[in-house]
Formats: C-alpha cells, sequence, structure tokens
C-alpha cells in the first residue's frame, strides 16, 4: 500500500482517537483518584503527628457491616450491573458508537472509584480490622480492575464493536 492512500490515512487518524480516548479515560481515572489517595496522606500524617485521635470514639458494628457492603456495592455490584444494562442496550447494534462507549467507560470508572472514598472513610471511622480489610481489599480491586490500560480499552472497543 503507497504512504498516501487514503486507507493509511485513515488509520492513523484511528488510532490517535484511540489514543485521545485513553488519555481522557486516564484523566477521569487520576482525577476521582488522586483526592483519595491525598485524603489517606492527610489521614495517615494526621495521625502520625497525633493531630486527630482515632481511638476515642467507639464505631457502632452497623455502620462499619454498611460501609463494607457499600464497597462491595460498589467495586463489583454495580459495574457488573451498569456493564450488563450496556451489553443488553447494545446486544441488536452492528456497532456500538465511540460516544457512547467512552460515555459508558467514564461511567462505570466513577462508579468503581467510589470505593476508596469508602475506604478513607472507614479508615477515618477506624472500623474492626475485618470490615477495614474488606474496603482495602474492594478499594485495590476497583482501582487495578478498572485503570483503563491500552489492553483494557482494545479488549472493551473489542466486545462492544466500537467503530
Amino acid at each position: 500500500m503507497p504512504p498516501f492512500s487514503n486507507d493509511y490515512v485513515i488509520d492513523i487518524k484511528e488510532t490517535d482517537k484511540q489514543r485521545y480516548m485513553g488519555e481522557d479515560l486516564k484523566r477521569t481515572y487520576f482525577m476521582l483518584l488522586v483526592p483519595a489517595i491525598l485524603g489517606f496522606i492527610v489521614l495517615f500524617f494526621s495521625l502520625w503527628l497525633n493531630w486527630i485521635h482515632l481511638k476515642l470514639y467507639p464505631v457502632p458494628k452497623m455502620l462499619a457491616l454498611t460501609l463494607f457492603i457499600l464497597s462491595v456495592v460498589f467495586a463489583v455490584a454495580l459495574p457488573i450491573f451498569y456493564r450488563t444494562l450496556f451489553a443488553n442496550k447494545i446486544r441488536h447494534q452492528t456497532e456500538t458508537s465511540e460516544a457512547e462507549w467512552l460515555k459508558f467507560e467514564k461511567n462505570s470508572i466513577r462508579i468503581a472509584l467510589v470505593t476508596p472514598y469508602l475506604t478513607l472513610t472507614a479508615h477515618f471511622l477506624n472500623l474492626p480490622k475485618f470490615y477495614l480489610s474488606g474496603t482495602i481489599l474492594m478499594a485495590l480491586y476497583a482501582i487495578y480492575y478498572f485503570y483503563p490500560s491500552k489492553k483494557r480499552i482494545a479488549f472493551e472497543r473489542r466486545i462492544f464493536r466500537v467503530k
């Protein structure tokens, strides 16, 4: 194929669009994750410098259980439910528009990255170790699974037939 054919130019534009979409998803991901990370840094330095004392206030067991369940819901259940709704919505389409898919991916990231904030709240409230460990695991799962890597983006685009 000659380097100046129209197909070659279209291929370049497609990769630029995909790169832009990846950058846009990463921007959304980090804009939601960085404040939670900063919150953890502030919390740990506050505890280290003894500015706050978490052991002074007992936390009801029901609140601990509720935060744990909410972290599981936001990390696992709601993303699966939202993905199922999206797949059901586009099941009869032969192609999915990029804008529609990008909106779905951004919303999935937004749903899942509520979990680090729940973990920050759980740590601040000094929950019992079991519940705190569970919320931390759910936050780590959400952070890991929903990171918009090139492989994940390519896989998702292929599954949902994004053109």
